[in-house]
């Protein structure tokens, strides 16, 4: 034919095959709800609607069409606490052994702030209550407690910070009276509850950053929505 072999190119045929299955990402990472998912959760995600997909393909397309989240900018380097009853020093060791409390605060359209208190077991990750309002003092806490005491149990323990409403004698009191134990942090070292901290910082990055948010009542509504998603049909990363 005249034409020196190398000039010739094998035309790949694989974009052709991974065309659909590259709409179907494109419509997952757009859907509002998985908008922070990583490749390996929205692998997940595909498998539960009948992709038969491995992380390491889904990793590639990921890659060569750019569907990477932007990187966060490094902040400063935090060191793991030494206190006692820091989550890597006394780990949970079954289901209801330690629950963790903590607020998460964010502000309506209106500039108003609000609270949330986040429950969580930390053994299985499930968020036990998410209670929001202006403001939450230690009766609120011992409220929802209470309620989750009657519903579910007692832990053994609770872990949680040096904040006023949990350490207020009413809590204490509360607790003692219920045979549950506390584990406070040390203060000013919230990577000692490393649990809940993670959940607040997946609430947040997941849900209240992409939220406009126009009173407590919807506030109250998308955060319980979101709470049972996570709870329910939220992907683990391997």
């Amino acid at each position: 034919m005249g034409q020196h072999r190398s000039t010739q190119r094998y035309e790949s045929k694989q974009p052709e095959k991974d065309r659909e299955l590259i709409e179907e990402i494109r419509k997952q990472v757009k859907c509002r709800k998985h908008r922070k998912y990583g490749y390996r959760r929205i692998t997940e995600v595909l498998r539960v609607l009948g992709w038969l997909v491995n992380h390491k393909r889904i990793y590639r397309l990921w890659s060569t069409y750019d569907f990477k989240l932007p990187r966060k900018p490094k902040g400063k380097k935090r060191y793991n606490g030494n206190g006692q009853n820091a989550c890597d020093q006394k780990p949970p060791d079954y289901v209801d052994h330690i629950w963790s409390c903590d607020f998460v605060e964010d502000k309506l359209e209106n500039g108003r702030k609000v609270r949330i208190l986040d429950i969580i077991d930390e053994f299985t990750r499930e968020c036990l209550a998410t209670e929001s309002g202006f403001t939450l003092k230690a009766h609120d806490v011992t409220d929802v407690l209470r309620y989750l005491f009657q519903v579910r149990g007692c832990p053994t323990y609770i872990r949680s910070d040096n904040g006023p409403e949990f350490i207020s004698e009413a809590v204490k009191t509360f607790l003692l009276n219920s045979g549950v134990e506390t584990l406070y942090i040390e203060p000013g070292s919230p990577w000692e509850d490393g649990y809940v901290e993670s959940f607040n910082a997946r609430m947040r990055d997941e849900l209240l950053n992409g939220e406009l948010l126009l009173n407590l009542t919807e506030l109250k509504y998308v955060v319980d929505r979101w709470r049972m998603d996570y709870n329910h049909s939220h992907p683990i990363s391997p």
